[in-house]
């Protein structure tokens, strides 16, 4: 072989070699870009398949379902594992910029004036309609994201095509651990004296609301300033299904004959409750057989 033969052949098996590299990096974007639009087609597929169903507390499926747990369902049948909460999904995945930017498979999350923390949310299906399981209907019901548009928060995208650049994923926080934040922030206020009306701006004074306010404002949840106001996001819960991190809504005392709301505790756990009153200020109370507990008119879960 010439030197000049060794050269030719050297030069095809290199082309030869890129293009074979260039085929197969193409061919995998391809499958990624397949595989994407197969899973995210699937899942609004899936969640449109449960139009009708039951709305039940917390329930996963598939006969019955609550907000948060149908898209965690519709995921799981393509084998992507998300949360199951609406403010943990809410910071799950990534952000999309714009309602008009919204494709099927995306979670849209709204509340009752548009602002705030979600307090409803939904799997997008396509051509404007999206899927919830709703609790004042009592089932899964399909409607017009542009009926909603006064109510959008924002939406979270899940599954990134993956032939993207900018694809990435953050899982959910379990509920768990930030109503174990909001404990931990409300601890460090122990002993901060009361002050009705306190301003919302400060942490030297704090009245009932302002300091369930704080709190949650420092484990990322934003809630309105009035203990009445707040109690009106959310999701409403039992006494029986009371969880730590739980806001509980009082009247103004056991033998009151008025529900009008006048105070709002934390639920902490181990029969106790974190909230701020009168001399104490901000205090652990004991919550079971009190008459804290006998006062409780609404019990609500924004976690």
């Amino acid at each position: 072989m010439t030197k000049r033969d060794w050269v030719m052949k050297s030069t095809v098996a290199v082309i030869l070699s890129t293009s074979l590299l260039m085929g197969g990096q193409v061919g995998q974007a391809a499958a990624a870009s397949t595989t994407y639009e197969q899973q995210t087609s699937e899942v609004a597929s899936i969640a449109k398949s449960m139009v009708g169903k039951p709305y039940s507390y917390k329930a996963s499926g598939p006969k019955e379902f609550g907000s948060a747990e149908l898209a965690t369902y519709a995921y799981k049948q393509v084998g992507v594992k998300i949360g199951s909460t609406i403010s943990g999904l809410y910071k799950t995945g990534t952000k999309v910029s714009s309602i008009s930017k919204v494709e099927a498979g995306d979670l849209v999350f709204f509340s009752s004036n548009g602002s705030g923390s979600p307090t409803f949310m939904g799997v997008y299906i396509g051509n404007g309609q999206y899927v919830y399981s709703s609790e004042g209907e009592g089932k899964v019901v399909l409607k017009k994201l542009s009926d909603y548009s006064k109510k959008f928060l924002g939406a979270r995208r899940i599954v990134e095509d993956s032939s993207s650049d900018n694809s990435s994923n953050s899982p959910s926080t379990p509920a768990s651990d930030i109503a174990s934040k909001v404990i931990k922030n409300g601890e460090k206020y122990l002993g901060t004296k009361y002050k009705y009306g306190s301003s919302s701006s400060t942490t030297k004074s704090f009245d009932c609301s302002s300091f369930t306010q704080r709190v949650f404002k420092e484990a990322g949840i934003t809630l309105p300033r009035d203990s009445r106001q707040q109690s009106t996001v959310g999701t409403t819960v039992s006494k029986k299904n009371l969880q730590k991190g739980d806001l509980l809504f009082m009247k103004a005392s056991v033998n009151s004959s008025s529900d009008r709301i006048t105070h709002v505790a934390i639920y902490a756990g181990n029969g106790k409750i974190l909230h701020t009153y009168g001399s104490p200020g901000v205090t652990y109370s004991k919550f079971d057989g009190t008459n804290w507990e006998k006062r409780v008119v609404k019990i609500k879960r924004v976690i």
